[in-house]
């Protein structure tokens, strides 16, 4: 099994958490919310960052950010993020 941190910020005021929490839980029934915006998910070996940002995407609008990343292969991570980040991050 894999486990991936998934980190998000809603930008619109009054955003509803409701449909990104639901595609997350949808993910696997194994998972961690020990912050306001992250939750660490532990799923299959055969899932990458890209498989859980293509579920997660159609809940979040154009300005809001996500961040996904298997926090045992730093190398597997993807996003909606400012690309002076992802330049940073390496």
């Amino acid at each position: 099994m894999k486990v991936f941190i998934i980190a998000y910020d809603l930008r619109q005021a009054g955003q509803n958490y409701t449909s990104l929490y639901d595609s997350i839980k949808s993910l696997t029934t194994d998972w961690q919310h020990p912050m306001e915006s992250v939750w660490f998910v532990r799923v299959a070996e055969s899932l990458s960052a890209q498989n859980l940002f293509d579920v997660l995407k159609p809940a979040l609008d154009d300005n809001d950010s996500l961040f996904i990343m298997d926090i045992n292969n730093v190398n597997d991570k993807q996003g909606w993020m400012p690309k002076t980040f992802w330049s940073w991050l390496g």
